[in-house]
């Protein structure tokens, strides 16, 4: 009994020490995969030595002596620190998501496919300049050489979905490009929603969810645009309504700065994950000096300095996606009308692999317009009468697309005129460039492909077989909006209109709400000259103005509930900063989230959901120029007032709160419900591994302040999670580019494990922020790590 208990006593202990040791064996393998210090390698690729110098932040600085080497450099990093982020957006870009996660990525594939983004991201490295081929070579080279030679296994994600990348080709790096132009040029789905709307709502109705522009709100470039001719477009009418893309950016002269030279300030807002989509890095070589933000993926800068001159970019929110609805012909279901009689569909076969061993085989038809995304996109059923197909004109879908290109040039500009014409070749998706250099001088510019229609503002589906609304071409690139040294001495865009009804040319009817614009330019004309502390505090900013506005519209409610009234006596006393401490921001955004639901729910039933927002422009026209709204119209008789509605909303806020977060106000904040989760894709739907690497943290801010935390309503569970934001924000210093600031919401690493996963994620959150400088010898004094890839195959 006695040797029986001991060996049952030993064999629990193993029972419970094998799994431990298993577990803490594996997590010591996956860190062998981390990058080091101390390393000398040689590799195949560059054409002298590279050193790579880690800041304490785990920021690069790539020492190279040419910019080819430097882009060898840059996609190792990008490759040890964010392989598997470069891998997913690979994939998500050829439509090849099924063969690691099965069939959930089926439709997204099906979508890419009949696009074709991929093929045309191939062809479109066939139409690009030698150099700008030589740098997607080398930097697809650099790639390649760490998954040849790295030193252990692969991150994470890739051993719990089983699989390994295959070498890095230069078409992956321009694929980026084409998902970005995607994700920021939303207008189809617009088109589409517009459409069943007017199926329930007739167009005055449609027209009351959608407000103008309002007169008298910031707009870029009022007063910027003399060098245009007018006349022969007089009487254009641009209607302007508005969508929900958001970044800023602002760019001041030397003498609104206290700092003798230009300040330019830029935080583009992206959803908020792990990793966020951008990596820091600083790079030197003969002719190449830059800091800032890269993706990875991509071998050349979206944004920063380059010692010389210094760029920002915001989203335009252009129209350059229409829908063409196709008519069959009757006779013959493979072919379609045109205005010059029926003609064959292209067609395309396409194989979709799914993880397990089976496969979807897919037709993809495409027209004179673009591609049929009837035969995929469910969001058509409904809409299109029998006999009939809705394809795409999309600028993205084009073969000779060279933004890639433009962005090399943009690196390497020096002055204005460099600059202006390194845009010329920027295609997808149009984006306002705002500019300053050393000299002292401040421009705009927002290049990009804009179709020009025959008829039609491109807000509604269009026929296909007449004609009558197809492209006839692009606006001119001296055409599109710009400013160079405005008298204001400033540019302010946060996705505000650009340019003024007078402008020739139609952009978009979708502008975005101009609160953060109006905050910005309130902040700048009454503080004293800017310097980088204030321009960092003004980018944390929390005033919400679309609450100051609305609050006095709101406090007409009726109602005769004691803490309704407390609440309203609350909110009256609120200054509108939407803090994570507060309670006033939570009361208020979940106010008009129920007071949306009120006013329209009843009249757009199903298609409730798809004008789901907070929409404080939409609210304000209901409660006053279009009192209708107000009543419940699937309630027989009685018409309800604004007054009562008002009141019934509050009444159903407070209650929907005292159950989350008990009966007391004084307990609510803002912070309980607003919190950026920060999560990463694949980790995070682990249970045991999401516990181990929570990056969630609350945040202040709200969707209309300069420090935006936009939200994802639809998510009842949770409605006012920060899912959207700036996932990066820097302030330039053109007099001391050295002096400039950086952050990012996480950390460089994209890997779990690495200690530097997250460390930007406490700075991000309070506004904080971090230099990128510093000599060879500097960073070695205070850096954490130093690698060398030199020329060879032997390693050293």
């Amino acid at each position: 009994m006695k040797w029986f208990r001991r060996i049952l006593g030993a064999t629990f202990a193993l029972a419970i020490l094998l799994p431990a040791l298993a577990v803490a064996g594996g997590w010591l393998w996956l860190r062998t995969g981390l990058p080091s210090d101390g390393r000398a390698i040689a590799v195949d690729g560059p054409s002298a030595p590279v050193e790579i110098l880690r800041d304490e932040n785990a920021v690069p600085h790539v020492f190279a002596g040419s910019d080819h080497d430097a882009y060898f450099a840059l996609g190792w990093l990008h490759a040890e620190d964010r392989l598997f982020q470069m891998e997913m957006q690979r994939r998500v870009g050829a439509g090849r998501l099924a063969e690691v996660i099965g069939e959930a990525g089926l439709r997204t594939d099906r979508y890419m496919r009949t696009l074709g983004i991929y093929r045309q991201a191939e062809t479109s490295y066939d139409a690009m300049a030698p150099e700008i081929r030589d740098a997607l070579d080398a930097y697809a080279a650099g790639v390649n050489a760490w998954l040849a030679q790295r030193p252990g296994p692969l991150p994470l994600e890739f051993q719990v979905l089983r699989f390994a990348p295959e070498p890095w080709r230069p078409a992956d790096s321009i694929v980026w490009g084409k998902l970005m132009a995607l994700q920021l040029s939303g207008n189809s789905r617009a088109e589409l929603r517009r459409a069943r709307l007017l199926q329930r709502l007739d167009p005055a109705q449609v027209d009351d969810l959608h407000p103008a522009y309002p007169d008298g709100a910031p707009v870029t470039l009022s007063a910027a645009l003399g060098g245009l001719d007018f006349e022969r477009w007089a009487g254009v009418s641009l209607p302007d309504l508005g969508p929900d893309k958001a970044s800023n950016v602002w760019v001041l002269s030397a003498d609104r700065t206290a700092t003798g030279a230009p300040i330019l300030v830029n935080d583009p807002h992206l959803a908020l994950n792990a990793p966020i989509l951008w990596y820091l890095a600083r790079v030197e070589a003969p002719g190449l000096s830059l800091t800032g933000a890269t993706v990875p993926g991509v071998p050349f800068h979206l944004l920063g300095h380059n010692g010389t001159i210094a760029w920002g970019l915001t989203t335009t929110g252009t129209d350059v996606q229409d829908l063409f609805v196709e008519r069959l012909d009757p006779a013959d279901a493979g072919r379609y009308l045109t205005p010059e009689g029926a003609v064959p569909f292209e067609t395309r076969e396409e194989t979709i692999r799914i993880a397990g061993g089976g496969e979807e085989r897919l037709t993809v038809r495409s027209t004179r317009h673009g591609p049929v995304i009837s035969d995929v996109e469910d969001a058509a059923a409904g809409v299109l009468p029998e006999g009939h197909v809705l394809s795409l004109a999309f600028t993205a879908l084009s073969g000779r697309d060279t933004t890639a290109g433009s962005l090399y040039h943009v690196n390497r500009a020096r002055n204005w005129d460099e600059f202006r014409s390194a845009l010329r070749s920027f295609i997808v998706p149009q984006q306002n460039f705002a500019y300053a250099d050393k000299a002292g001088n401040i421009g705009f510019y927002t290049p990009g492909l804009v179709p020009v229609r025959e008829a039609g503002d491109g807000t509604l589906p269009s026929p296909g077989w007449t004609g009558e609304h197809g492209w006839t071409g692009f606006v001119p690139f001296e055409e599109l909006p710009h400013a160079y040294n405005p008298p204001g001495g400033s540019f302010v865009n946060a996705n505000n209109r650009v340019v003024g009804p007078d402008y020739p040319w139609l952009l978009t009817t979708d502008w975005d709400d101009p609160f953060r614009a109006l905050r910005i330019e309130e902040r700048l004309g009454t503080a004293p000259p800017q310097d980088l502390e204030s321009s960092e505090a003004l980018l944390a900013d929390t005033v919400d103005l679309a609450a100051r506005d609305l609050l006095p519209l709101l406090a007409r409610a009726e109602t005769d509930d004691p803490a309704a009234r407390d609440a309203l006596a609350r909110l009256a006393a609120w200054d509108g900063r939407s803090d994570r401490d507060a309670a006033e921001p939570l009361i208020f955004n979940w106010w008009l989230r129920e007071l949306n639901r009120r006013l329209h729910a009843d009249e757009l039933g199903p298609l409730a959901a798809e004008v789901r927002g907070l929409n404080p422009r939409v609210v304000r026209r209901m409660l006053t120029e279009r009192r209708r709204w107000c009543d419940d119209v699937t309630t027989p008789d009685v018409e309800e007032s604004c007054g009562r509605v008002l009141g019934a909303s509050l009444e159903a806020t407070l209650a929907a709160l005292a159950e989350r977060h008990g009966a007391d106000p004084a307990g609510w904040r803002w912070g309980d419900e607003h919190r950026a989760p920060l999560t990463n894709q694949v980790i995070d739907r682990i249970p045991v591994l999401r516990s181990l690497r929570d990056l969630g943290t609350e945040t202040d801010g709200s969707d209309f302040t300069v420090n935006r935390g936009a939200t994802r309503l639809s998510d009842d569970e949770a409605p006012f999670a920060h899912v959207h934001g700036a996932g990066y924000r820097a302030v330039y210093d053109l007099g001391a580019p050295e002096r400039s600031l950086f952050v990012i919401a996480t950390g460089q690493s994209g890997n779990p494990l690495s200690p530097h996963y997250s460390d930007f994620v406490e700075r991000w959150r309070d506004g904080r922020h971090v230099t990128i400088t510093g000599t060879p010898e500097e960073l070695a004094a205070r850096g954490i790590g130093r690698l060398v890839l030199s020329p060879g195959r032997q390693a050293r």
